[in-house]
């Protein structure tokens, strides 16, 4: 699906605001979502009609309930309106919890044939 150039600006800024608060995830597509991975799945991002959804986990959305109280969504996720401002600063701020959830979680090294 191609989304007007208002909202691709939108989806980039949002992964520039993740890279930025998770430099070393791996940037990787997963339920058809842009998903950024360290030490497991961080957060998931899409654009949708009429709004951005961000899926960062149960916890994710339970630690940061207040904050995201004005915005419609579910265990896992809330959905960031295209007509009212992203809030990038909070979404660091959860990439940034996540990144830290995750730190106790060993890394998973992929195995080879020997």
């Amino acid at each position: 699906m191609q989304f007007p150039d208002e909202t691709q600006e939108i989806l980039r800024a949002i992964r520039n605001v993740i890279r930025e608060a998770a430099p070393d995830a791996v940037e990787k597509i997963s339920y058809q979502m842009p998903t950024f991975v360290l030490n497991g799945n961080l957060v998931h991002f899409a654009a949708f009609k009429n709004h951005i959804g961000f899926y960062p986990t149960p916890s994710g959305i339970e630690a940061f309930k207040q904050e995201l109280a004005g915005y419609k969504g579910a265990k896992g996720s809330v959905q960031f309106p295209l007509n009212k401002p992203i809030p990038y600063e909070l979404i660091s701020k959860i990439v940034k919890y996540r990144v830290a959830e995750n730190a106790h979680i060993p890394r998973r090294i992929p195995c080879c044939d020997v």
